[in-house]
Parts: structure tokens; C-alpha cells; sequence
């Protein structure tokens, strides 16, 4: 351990290209997604692989192969094929990881929608997406009726012009080998999920992921999991499965692993420390606001907190406050912290801490970790293009396996995001120090990260516009300790305006989800601009965080 990072000389003799400080990991050429985590399910058939924290469905290792194979047969029946696109609105349920896979398994592709997203967002989705199935539940229906596209639907409910779910499996076990359609071979290199992601400029995109992006990552992330652990992980199902970490860092990571995912569809603080009890997790990935309730809230004490079994935390989706993880580790001393590091245009977990389970090196508190095995990284100059020595902060760009194939249908901004040579340019600018542990240091992206949730303020800036009284407007985060950021705007309004900042905000609130909604307004004679005709969201924040007891805020 020596040398933690190898610096190659490739491309150009000036180049400093990190590796990982630990040896390459084999990927099985021919495996799809679904094979792959499916892999060896028949040793564990009665061991629980998914099961609901609140109502105690469950579904186990047979359950789940039976049912995705039945689900693949009976949609390759209804007419879906290869490269077919079904988009997936549902909050996390034991079957959600069935749908998925299934999909993947007829060759379809699986695209997961936010069902907190106002119908508008949805419809955008299915279009953008060009999807030809949505699958969903109950009360999620009415946000997808009017799409025109077959929908099919989980739960007892039955509903008119809408499959039933039980009814399509019984359906797929009836269609038997010798019916009309055929069945075409997936290929690893064929597209399986297309997942939405802003991307580094902020509109809403889809991101093309093959079987085999997937399949490289979970060999990359889950390189350190000895044969000791399989079957021994209960993993926390919070985080959304429509979000690629939810997916394949939860869903398809666990199942790889033979453990069991405890599904949970929201966040309350007793069912969610009593699911960690009862369940017995050993592996929760939850978000900073859940780190701080864990600290701050008087319901922990509640608990017998003795009765853990918790190994590790992991935060993904936003950065966490040094002084909530000093509070975190005084207060749960036994459960290690880890920091990763993901994309959605690399397939999910790009960098992230050792794995507790099996002693391996972890990184430095507020590193977002290593590098793991099989992927390249390089720190360059965003102006000069120039790869940057070790701790020198630089933007961050990835080569690997795992690196999506492009956006759906967009071209320009595939060109703008992987370069010629293959390296995906991420955005944030970080640095690696002498241990190989990396640092990110700030985002050129302008996302904001309320909740670990992506909010664009282009789209935001968008919906202002379209009030007839707004003239200009620019939106920028500000730091909140609870949701790490909150999405704040500058708004110019017309001379003849009568309307009040918190009219505006509930303008803004009635178009888009929840988590979107501008939290703070504030009215300004001009948005400063720079000649290019840029936002300066920088300047905009200090002037913004100088004036913040004034402006309404918006729970």
C-alpha cells in the first residue's frame, strides 16, 4: 500500500490519470443485469430478499426469480420489445425491484419517475423517454390516465382501463413457450435503464445505461465483499428505487449479495428507527436530514438503541456538516460513516469509502472516499483543459466501464459531458491528496441538492417566467442545515405587479414537485449578469444570505 495511486502516462505524456490502490476486478462478459444479480438465487430460495418495514410483505429469492420471469414472459406477450422503454412510477415497494428486473429481462428498458412529480413532469418523462408501458399503483394512477400508453397496476384495486399486476403474472405463466411472439436474445451490450438526470446543465435528460455499465459498476463497487457477507446484509430500502443509487446501489447490490432489503416508502422517525430494530439493518443509506433527526430529535430517545444491529450509515446524495458527524459518532459509536461519491451518468457509486464489513482501509472524514478498482480519474484545468498533479483541486472526469452510452436523443450535450477519449467530465471540481483519498471541493453544475433531490434552477427560472408579472428572475441554493440546500430566488416583477413574493412562490409551488418549490423570494431591481449574458449566482448568494431574516421562507 505504498504507492495508493498509480499515475499513467497514456494519452499524453503530461498526463496525470489516478488509479485505483487496489487490483482490477473481473466482469463476466455474458451476464445481462437481472442474470447477474440473480446469480446462485436457488441456494438462498427461502431467504427473505425484499420485505415492506410498515405492512410485512415479503418476497423471497424463489419469489422474486419466478415473478420476474414471469413479468419478462408476460411483457414480451403484451408486444414489448427489445429497447422498449416502460416508465415506472411507483414509491418503494416490495415489488419494485420484480419491475425492474423484469423489465430488463424481456429486454426492455426501465426508466423510474419521482411519483412525488406534478403530472406535467411525468408526461414530459413518457414523452422524452418515448416509453410504450407505464407501470404503477392505485393512488399513482390519475397522474398517468391521459398518457395513451397501456398501463399496468400493482396492488388489490382493480381499475378499468388498466391491467392488474396479478392478473398480467397469471397471464405470463399461461403464455407458454409456443405462443406468436419470439424471443430476442439481450445482449449486455443492449440499453437497460433510463434513468433522468440533470446532468451538468440542468434540464432533465435521459441517461443511457447498457447491462453491461450496470453490471461493471456493482463488480467495481462491491469489490470488497468477502464470501463471509453473502446472505449476511439487511439492507435499508429508503432512498427512492427510482433513483439509479436506489436501483442498483440498493436494490441490485443486495439482491447480488443474496441479503434483504427493507423496504421502506417514506420517512417517519419511529418507523424508521423501529424498522432498524426489528429488521435488524446492518446497512442504512439515508440522507444528511435523517443524520441530523437521528442527533437532534428527542423520538431517539425513545429507542433502546443497544438493540442495533446497524454496521454502517452511507450519505450519497448531498455533503454532510462535519459537526452533525462528530454528533453522529458520539451518539452511535459502533456504526462507521461512510461518504460516497455518485453519478447517474456513471452507472451510480463512482467513489466512495472502505467497506466495514471486511477491514478494508477507509477514508479520511469528509473524503467522499477512493477510487475503486477498474476506473480511471483525472483532475483537470477548466479552463486549459490540463490534467492537474495530486492536490491541486481540478474538475472531476471518469473513465470507465460504466460511463452511460449518451443522453436519449441529445447529441450536443453527450459531446458536451464524455469527451473524445472516452473521460465523462462530472462538473465538480475536487482533488486527490497523497493517500488517494478525494475531496470535492465545489460544483461548476448549478444543481441544487435540497434533500439530496436534484433541483435544476434553470427549470425553476423557467416556471417564473411564464407568471405575467415576472420580468427576470435567477434562482441559486442556500445552505439550510436540515435540507443541506434550499432552492432561492431573485425575481424582477413588472411595475404594474400586484402580487407579493409568497403569490409567487405558491405560483411556483403549483407547478412543480414538492421538493422543488422555491423555499425563499426575495424582489430585486435587476439580476447581475456577466457579458456573456450569465447568470452571476455567485454574487447573487452573498446578497441573498446578507438579506436572509427578511424573506417570507416556504415550509
Amino acid at each position: 500500500m505504498e504507492n495508493p495511486t498509480q499515475v499513467q502516462h497514456s494519452e499524453d505524456e503530461d498526463e496525470h490519470i489516478f488509479r485505483s490502490k487496489y487490483p482490477p476486478v473481473s466482469v463476466p462478459d455474458n451476464l445481462t443485469l437481472p442474470e447477474f444479480v440473480l446469480q446462485d438465487a436457488e441456494l438462498y430460495a427461502d431467504k427473505v430478499a425484499f420485505v415492506e418495514a410498515v405492512s410485512g410483505k415479503s418476497y423471497t429469492y424463489r419469489d422474486v426469480v419466478r415473478d420476474t420471469r414471469r413479468f419478462a414472459k408476460a411483457l414480451r406477450s403484451l408486444g414489448l420489445r427489445k429497447g422498449h422503454v416502460v416508465l415506472v412510477l411507483l414509491p418503494n415497494i416490495a415489488e419494485y425491484g420484480i419491475v425492474a428486473l423484469g423489465i430488463m429481462a424481456a429486454g426492455g428498458v426501465f426508466s423510474g419517475a419521482n411519483p412525488a412529480s406534478h403530472p406535467s413532469e411525468i408526461k414530459k418523462q413518457a414523452y422524452a423517454a418515448n416509453a410504450k408501458l407505464i407501470v404503477t399503483n392505485g393512488p399513482n394512477y390519475e397522474k398517468v390516465k391521459n398518457l395513451e400508453q397501456p398501463v399496468v397496476v400493482i396492488g388489490e384495486e382493480h381499475i378499468e382501463d388498466a391491467t392488474n399486476w396479478d392478473e398480467l403474472l397469471e397471464a405470463g405463466d399461461r403464455a407458454g413457450t409456443g405462443t406468436r411472439f419470439t424471443k430476442e436474445e439481450v445482449l449486455q451490450s443492449d440499453l437497460c435503464a433510463l434513468p433522468f438526470s440533470s446532468g451538468t446543465t440542468g434540464i432533465s435528460k435521459g441517461v443511457m445505461l447498457t447491462h453491461r455499465n450496470l453490471v461493471a459498476n456493482l463488480c467495481s463497487s462491491l469489490f470488497s465483499v468477502g464470501s463471509e457477507m453473502i446472505g449476511e446484509v439487511t439492507t435499508l430500502g429508503l432512498i427512492p428505487f427510482f433513483h439509479i443509487y436506489g436501483i442498483t446501489g440498493i436494490c441490485c447490490a443486495t439482491l447480488r449479495n443474496k441479503g434483504k432489503v427493507v423496504v421502506m416508502n417514506r420517512f417517519d422517525l419511529r418507523t424508521f428507527l423501529n424498522a432498524l430494530i426489528t429488521q435488524e439493518v446492518t446497512f442504512a443509506p439515508i440522507v444528511p436530514p435523517i443524520i441530523l433527526a437521528l442527533v437532534k430529535n428527542p423520538i431517539v430517545e425513545e429507542f433502546d438503541l443497544s438493540k442495533l444491529k446497524l454496521r454502517a450509515i452511507m450519505t450519497a446524495a448531498a455533503p454532510l456538516a462535519p459537526e452533525v458527524l462528530a454528533s453522529f459518532e458520539n451518539k452511535f459509536p459502533g456504526v462507521q460513516v461512510q461518504e460516497a461519491y455518485g453519478l447517474t451518468e456513471h452507472s451510480c457509486i463512482t467513489l466512495t469509502h472502505g467497506n466495514p464489513m471486511k477491514g478494508h482501509d477507509t477514508a479520511k472524514k469528509n473524503s467522499v472516499g477512493f477510487i475503486l478498482p477498474n476506473l480511471e480519474i483525472k483532475f483537470i484545468d477548466p479552463d486549459t483543459s490540463r490534467s492537474l498533479p495530486k492536490n491541486t483541486p481540478g474538475e472531476l472526469c471518469v473513465r470507465s466501464q460504466c460511463v452511460m452510452q449518451g443522453y436519449y436523443k441529445n447529441k450536443e450535450e453527450t459531446n458536451r459531458t464524455i469527451d473524445k477519449n472516452g473521460w465523462l467530465h462530472t462538473g465538480d471540481i475536487a482533488y486527490i491528496d497523497d493517500d488517494g483519498d478525494i475531496f470535492i471541493v465545489d460544483r461548476i453544475k448549478e444543481l441544487i441538492k435540497y434533500k439530496g433531490f436534484q433541483v435544476a434552477p434553470a427549470e425553476l427560472e423557467a416556471i417564473l417566467l411564464t407568471h405575467s408579472s415576472v420580468e427576470d428572475a435567477a434562482v441559486v441554493p442556500l445552505p439550510d442545515e436540515e435540507s443541506g440546500e434550499i432552492p432561492a430566488a431573485c425575481v424582477v416583477m413588472n411595475p404594474n405587479a400586484k402580487e407579493n413574493e409568497r403569490d409567487i412562490m405558491e405560483y411556483v409551488a403549483s407547478n412543480v414537485a414538492h421538493y422543488k418549490k422555491v423555499r425563499v423570494l426575495q424582489f430585486v431591481g435587476t439580476i447581475p449578469k456577466s457579458p456573456s449574458g450569465k447568470i452571476m449566482r455567485r454574487l447573487l448568494k452573498d446578497k441573498m444570505m446578507e438579506n436572509m431574516p427578511k424573506p417570507p421562507s416556504y415550509s
